[in-house]
């Protein structure tokens, strides 16, 4: 399974914390996590993940590499900017949000309208006016939000 994790590129200890302990889990229990590759909580989930041996591929809004993660296994430059937040919330078979800010929302967004689970984890719950509902499943603890996702996303394919 694949587990998209989204979250802000400047983010406080704890959220690091949270964000790490994301990334360990999804490698303990042997899936592939994508992130955006930067800093942050894309940073903190990507060392998580390293920690426990996991496979992990930052998807770069950058023209090349050098301001990727160092802790990611792949790192794939897109030059598309914000852009490529639809493609980090495409490659999960869902996706865990950790804290984060509007980036986070449009993933969030991209990845309701793509019909794939999406997992909070102290970040948007709802959004303030509009005709829709913003609606993420509540996880209190990194554990629970992965296996929320293994849950929701069903069988995957490999």
């Amino acid at each position: 399974m694949y587990i998209s994790v989204i979250g802000a590129s400047d983010c406080d200890q704890e959220m690091a914390e949270v964000a790490y302990k994301v990334g360990r889990e999804i490698a303990r229990r042997r899936h592939v996590l994508v992130c955006g590759g930067l800093g942050g909580v894309m940073d903190a989930v990507a060392h998580g993940a390293h920690d426990a041996n996991g496979f992990s591929v930052g998807i770069l809004p950058d023209p090349d590499r050098r301001n990727a993660s160092k802790w990611l296994s792949a790192a794939i430059p897109t030059d598309m900017g914000h852009a490529r937040n639809a493609i980090v919330a495409l490659s999960g078979d869902a996706i865990i949000a950790v804290g984060g800010g509007f980036g986070t929302l449009s993933e969030i967004a991209f990845g309701l309208k793509m019909g794939k689970p999406v997992i909070g984890l102290g970040t948007w719950e709802r959004a303030e006016g509009g005709s829709e509902e913003l609606r993420c499943v509540t996880a209190s603890t990194p554990e629970e939000a992965v296996a929320m996702a293994e849950r929701l996303a069903g069988p995957t394919r490999p």
